[in-house]
């Protein structure tokens, strides 16, 4: 059984080869670990066709020989020369400009394909599909054994004529019977009669494989628990409302949770159950709205300071601002019941980073760091102990000093890893809670526009 998608790139070429080509994805692997690239880089060109094709990424080591077996095949190209050919062909028919790759994938079912079939596959599927016209590279990925994907990128200006490839709703239907259909040639399950829908995005994918929440998950979630509460058509939007979402009716509804630029329709992406008939049903089938536990208040309890008592010290800076982002997640505790619009949509997404959030308060707490300026002399001086330890680690014979002094350095380089990402992330954090706080300001003024009819007039 594959499972297959396919989706526009625009910007830079060669980032979708440098995602494609990544060593630590294709050579046969038992970890797999991104180093410096985040998934909005993975989906540009030049990045992702070097990524893609990297030697520790699509290598095979063969446990009998001293070769390699790379899993990294060009249709009408070079692997090594893949950016620069589809680029002489997109400038030789000056068309460099909008969608200038499609990236797709492939993914077996653990267990069923060795490395060997799983590419040999992929290159069949892109030469049936677009090996007539287009160029396409194809890498087949290693990074787990159980997880065996085919990565394609395909340019989008023919080499024939020139014509632009535009994909529609039926690519993603001929690349998944095309795929079905090599699949029952070697053997392979396949899904019989499978439900159509809208294709999820490779790295939405990815989280959903790996258990962690996606907005579209969480949108459906909203949803579900809108339904569960209501019992009417109007108190299903209601509820909607309440929890930050503007709404836009119709057979097929669409919601905009905060702090997204489009719409999501609920039955093109989650099927017929979310349709408006749909949801009506499941409303009417409820005896009764399920309620939300309210939970008992806390008896008040006295307590008298002794003499010589200190008041604590407020935590200012960015452990602040994490403590406060992480009280707007909804991820501690506060005093009142949190109201369904200050859980806002954004802070919710960021509950897959949790634990490397954790790490970073942490790291901040330890030592003391307050602004950003104690946090860059920090990863400057944890840097240059990185650096002396490293010297000192040459001049070493006891192979277990030498160990325990490579532990160490470890230890430092994911200090300043993690320095650097405090520093991406808390600018991401100030510009969350900026956005929440103009969006909620929008909401009370609307609340008071409401009003203002039915207030008196002096």
């Amino acid at each position: 059984m594959a499972v297959t998608s396919l989706w526009s790139v625009k910007g830079w070429l060669g980032r979708v080869v440098i995602y494609m080509e990544n060593p630590d994805k294709t050579e046969n692997p038992a970890h797999y670990k991104k180093q410096g690239m985040t998934a909005n880089q993975a989906q540009g060109l030049s990045d992702v066709i070097s990524y893609a094709a990297q030697d520790q990424k699509t290598g095979l080591a063969n446990e009998n020989a001293e070769s390699k077996s790379h899993f990294v095949t060009g249709i009408h190209c070079q692997p090594d020369t893949a950016r620069d050919e589809m680029i002489i062909v997109k400038k030789g028919y000056e068309k460099e400009g909008g969608v200038v790759a499609y990236h797709g994938y492939q993914s077996f079912a653990p267990g069923e394909a060795t490395p060997e079939m799983a590419h040999e596959i992929g290159v069949k599927l892109a030469e049936r599909l677009w090996g007539g016209k287009y160029q396409v590279l194809v890498a087949t990925h290693l990074d787990k054994e159980s997880h065996l994907h085919s990565h394609f990128v395909i340019n989008t200006v023919s080499y024939i004529d020139g014509k632009k490839f535009h994909r529609t709703e039926k690519d993603y239907y001929n690349m998944q019977m095309a795929s079905d259909a090599l699949c029952r040639e070697y053997g392979l399950s396949v899904i019989e009669n499978p439900k159509r829908g809208k294709s999820k995005h490779y790295s939405e994918w990815q989280a959903e494989r790996d258990g962690e929440p996606t907005w579209r998950g969480m949108v459906k979630s909203d949803v579900d628990t809108a339904i569960r509460q209501s019992m009417t058509e109007r108190q299903f939007f209601d509820n909607l409302s309440k929890m930050g979402y503007e709404i836009k009716p119709g057979k097929d509804i669409s919601l905009r949770p905060q702090g997204k630029e489009r719409f999501i329709r609920l039955q093109r992406n989650f099927g017929g159950g979310y349709a408006i008939e749909g949801i009506r049903r499941r409303i009417l089938a409820q005896a009764r709205p399920e309620r939300r536990l309210e939970t008992p208040a806390k008896p008040h309890r006295k307590t008298r300071l002794k003499s010589g008592a200190h008041r604590a010290r407020k935590i200012t800076g960015l452990r602040a601002l994490y403590y406060h982002y992480l009280y707007r997640m909804g991820a501690l505790p506060g005093k009142r019941e949190p109201n369904p619009k200050q859980a806002y949509f954004l802070f919710r997404e960021d509950i897959r980073h949790m634990r490397n959030i954790a790490l970073e308060i942490r790291l901040l707490s330890a030592h003391k760091i307050n602004d950003t300026k104690q946090l860059a002399s920090h990863m400057e001086r944890t840097a240059i102990q990185i650096e002396d330890l490293s010297d000192t680690r040459k001049l070493m014979k006891d192979p277990a000093e030498k160990s325990a002094l490579t532990k160490r350095i470890a230890v430092l380089r994911r200090e300043v890893k993690l320095c650097g990402n405090i520093k991406s992330r808390s600018a991401d954090m100030s510009d969350k809670l900026s956005r929440a706080r103009e969006a909620e300001q929008k909401d009370k003024a609307k609340e008071m526009n409401k009003d203002e009819p039915f207030r008196r007039r002096r």
